[in-house]
């Protein structure tokens, strides 16, 4: 169990999300959540404030009258419900959901306590809101998919629960769940906020953290099997580039192959003295893609650590507006909804993402090559040549989705556009820009899972399972359980969806 305090660690994020641990809620954040409530419906009574007694964007001029302010929230709600596309993976409505609670648990939003204690029970339960991937431009939050959640919370809308998508307002009676209690600005609360793409970013964030893993495992085993010196990746050598995540990556490959059969030593192998000829038989320095990793996979390692860093900020901030502050008894309005912070980290994401991509891509076609390798058949072919065609197929696969990922590489946060009669002059595009990094991160994974078969096939081919690193055995091990060595053509779809599954959990 779980309990939402003061701040969320991402490593909670990550077991709540993830792996299904149960979420409370402390009693001294019910408490905080009650008593900003009650503090804006007093302050409220004979105040103009936004969302509460007067319209909403461009229609806050307009005064809203007693009698009709419970029902302009519901108002809100419905009217913004207008997604469209694909429905949101129930992963990254989950992830939405536990963003929203911790942002509305810091008592600066004047909700309904019912709020976040109904947030807890639809994650606890598994119950997912329909949410769908377009009509969120990231200003004033992610208003139109927050609506979708809002309205669920209403106990209208649909949810997806038992792997069915149904009405809310049937699963509640069977499930003993209540709506929210609307009485001052629960509307407004629920919309208003980066919780969406905040949401999907940090879900982003762990599985380009699980990319980088298998790229620099990959990169391990590429090195094995060209045999190559130890040099490129030595404490020494990386230590003159004054970059923390290109040493990082450095020791990891020091770590990853420290008992590996495969790799040359230098000192011995060309500083020796011993080899007089005139043109070398083997490579004196390797091709980029294999010599290169630390100073490539190193950038994209920090990019990755600093998306993290400012996903954990916006998760543990307040993206509401107007803000409730009880400490100096006053409601502040502003702009904490604007997603710039996220939609310029999910920018940053997906180009390290797509770089990574391209590596995987460049070491394959090495694999695939046998013109520039010169040690394995066309396409790491087990069978007949010219009678089989071993990895070709896939190869073309690869290439097509790294090209894909390369052109949804182009930047969301700097493609604003003025809506809503011009009052959201600028704004961040931040769902859009979680919802393409997800699409590039889903695509990298798909060129990793064939990069790694054939990986497993050039390791069966050469004969180097009892020579590789520990670590790279073990991970042959479990990749020949899935797809075993072949000569015979046979569809790789299926070997390939599994894979990727493989390395993504």
């Amino acid at each position: 169990m779980i309990s939402v305090d003061k701040e969320l660690t991402l490593s909670q994020f990550y077991e709540i999300i993830f792996e299904g641990e149960p979420l409370d809620i402390e009693q001294e954040v019910l408490d905080l959540v009650k008593e900003s409530h009650t503090f804006l419906k007093e302050f409220a009574a004979n105040r103009v404030i936004y969302g509460v007694n007067t319209g909403f964007g461009p229609m806050a001029q307009y005064r809203i009258q007693d009698e009709d302010t419970n029902q302009l929230q519901y108002n809100l709600i419905r009217s913004h419900a207008a997604g469209t596309g694909d429905l949101l993976p129930p992963l990254h409505v989950k992830a939405t959901m536990l963003t929203r609670l911790a942002n509305l648990s810091k008592g600066k939003s004047g909700v309904h306590v019912s709020v976040v204690e109904l947030l807890k029970e639809l994650i606890n339960r598994n119950i997912i809101p329909v949410i769908f991937a377009h009509g969120g431009v990231g200003a004033s939050g992610d208003l139109v998919q927050l609506a979708h959640l809002a309205l669920v919370l209403i106990g209208e809308g649909e949810v997806i629960s038992r792997n069915e998508r149904r009405p809310t307002a049937i699963v509640f009676e069977e499930e003993k769940l209540k709506p929210i209690e609307v009485i001052v600005r629960e509307g407004l609360s629920l919309i208003n906020g980066t919780s969406v793409m905040t949401g999907i970013g940090i879900v982003n964030y762990f599985y380009a953290s699980k990319l980088l893993d298998w790229s620099i495992w990959l990169s391990c085993a590429m090195n094995e099997i060209v045999k190559a010196h130890d040099d490129h990746y030595s404490a020494s050598l990386n230590a003159v580039k004054l970059h923390a995540g290109q040493s990082q990556v450095a020791a990891r490959m020091r770590e990853h192959l420290f008992d590996s059969a495969l790799i040359k030593k230098r000192e011995q192998d060309l500083y020796s003295g011993n080899n007089q000829e005139d043109v070398f038989k083997d490579k004196v320095q390797e091709y980029y893609s294999l010599r290169c990793v630390p100073q490539i996979l190193g950038p994209i390692l920090e990019t990755i650590q600093q998306v993290g860093k400012v996903l954990e900020h916006e998760l543990n901030s307040v993206s509401d507006n107007p803000i409730i502050s009880v400490e100096d008894q006053n409601v502040y309005h502003g702009g904490n909804f604007h997603g710039d912070y996220i939609s310029l980290e999910m920018d940053k994401l997906k180009l390290a993402i797509t770089r990574l991509t391209m590596l995987s891509e460049r070491q394959l076609n090495y694999l695939m090559n046998t013109k520039i390798n010169g040690l394995l058949p066309p396409f790491v072919n087990m069978g007949k040549l010219g009678f089989n065609f071993g990895m070709q197929g896939a190869q073309f696969t690869a290439t097509s989705t790294t090209a894909e990922n390369q052109t949804l590489s182009t930047s969301m946060y700097i493609h604003s556009i003025p809506n809503n009669n011009d009052n959201q002059d600028i704004v961040s595009m931040g769902t859009n820009a979680a919802v393409i990094a997800n699409r590039v991160i889903v695509n990298a994974f798909e060129v990793l899972a064939v990069q790694i078969i054939s990986v497993r096939q050039a390791i069966d081919i050469l004969n180097y399972q009892n020579f590789v690193s520990s670590k790279t055995k073990a991970v042959y091990n479990e990749i020949s359980e899935i797809v075993p060595a072949f000569s015979d053509d046979k569809p790789l779809y299926p070997a390939i969806q599994q894979v990727k599954e493989y390395l993504m959990n």
